[in-house]
C-alpha cells in the first residue's frame, strides 16, 4: 500500500515538525543520523536504513562510519558522545528486551555528554525513527522509493 503517512492528510506535515523539533535539541546533525540509521538497522527497516544512510551523508558522514555503525562498539570511529547517544538509541528501541528497559547506567552516560534539551532531541529521534520503521515495514516499503 501506499505509506500510510501519505494517505492521511495532515500527518506527513506532523511528521515533518517533529523532525523539525528533534534538530532543536543542539545536537549534531550526524549524530541524529546516526541514531536513526542505528535504530532502522535494529528494526530491519530496509526502507529508514537507505533513507537515513543517505541522510547521514549529506550531513557528512564517512562510508567508513556508516558502514562499521551496527558494530559502534567494536569500531574506533566513534566518540564518547556518539556512543552514548547509539546505547540510548539501542535500549530504547528494544524496550521489551529486559525489565529495565534504559538503565540508569546507559541514561547518566548520555546524560554525561547531552544536557536536557539534546537528551530530548536523542529520545525523539529515536521515537521518531521507530515510527517510521512501523510505517514502513508494515507496509513493506521499497528502500529508495519516496512516498
Amino acid at each position: 500500500m501506499t505509506n500510510p503517512a501519505g494517505v492521511l492528510p495532515g500527518a506527513t506535515q506532523a511528521i515533518g515538525a517533529l523532525m523539525k523539533a528533534t534538530r532543536q535539541g543542539g545536537v549534531p546533525q550526524p549524530t541524529l543520523e546516526l541514531v536513526h540509521l542505528r535504530v532502522s538497522q535494529i528494526n530491519g527497516c530496509s526502507a529508514c536504513v537507505d533513507a537515513s544512510s543517505r541522510s547521514a551523508r549529506k550531513a557528512g558522514e564517512s562510508d567508513e562510519r556508516l558502514a562499521t555503525v551496527a558494530a559502534w562498539r567494536d569500531a574506533p570511529f566513534f566518540t564518547d558522545a556518539e556512543r552514548a547517544a547509539l546505547a540510548l538509541a539501542e535500549h530504547s528501541t528494544r524496550l521489551a528486551d529486559r525489565e529495565d528497559a534504559v538503565p540508569d547506567a546507559v541514561w547518566q552516560e548520555a546524560a554525561r555528554h547531552y544536557d536536557e534539551k539534546g537528551l530530548a532531541a536523542i529520545v525523539m529521534m529515536c521515537a521518531v525513527a521507530n515510527f517510521f520503521n512501523r510505517l514502513n515495514a508494515t507496509t513493506r516499503q521499497v528502500a529508495g522509493q519516496a512516498w
